[in-house]
């Protein structure tokens, strides 16, 4: 099995259409690549909604220890964790309803991509938000 990502036109619409961003394993230091990322989006206009247990808040908003305590609707689940963790972060994602799953640029995993197929959510594996939301020119 190959992973495959949508094409440009579903991941554009998909981005325009979500407000909320849960980012699994957000870190609270300015020089971690997932908090330059999540500070660029939450500057674009999105909530991001930290989810770490080792954190108690990540720029200016509360961090959750795992996607199932996020009381709030979840659009994106975007994933900076190592690709290994992906199949269990992919069952927490099914429980809740969310429109897409976005693992981050270096973060794939096939197990995962296919427990997600049949969920309904948009799923992209190793691409960076960030970049994708610029270059589509998301508005």
């Amino acid at each position: 099995m190959h992973i495959q990502n949508p094409d440009k036109n579903t991941i554009r619409n998909g981005l325009q259409a979500s407000k909320i961003i849960a980012v699994i394993g957000l870190s609270d230091k300015p020089h971690r690549t997932s908090y330059q990322i999540s500070k660029a989006m939450q500057e674009a206009g999105y909530r991001i909604i930290p989810v770490n247990p080792n954190v108690d808040q990540v720029l200016g908003q509360r961090a959750y220890l795992s996607l199932l305590d996020v009381e709030d609707p979840i659009d994106i689940i975007n994933v900076f964790r190592r690709s290994e963790f992906l199949p269990e972060i992919a069952n927490e994602a099914k429980a809740i309803d969310a429109k897409m799953f976005w693992a981050q640029q270096g973060v794939s995993n096939e197990e995962a991509w296919a427990n997600l197929q049949d969920s309904g959510m948009i799923v992209v594996m190793d691409m960076c938000i960030k970049v994708a939301h610029s270059v589509l020119d998301v508005k």
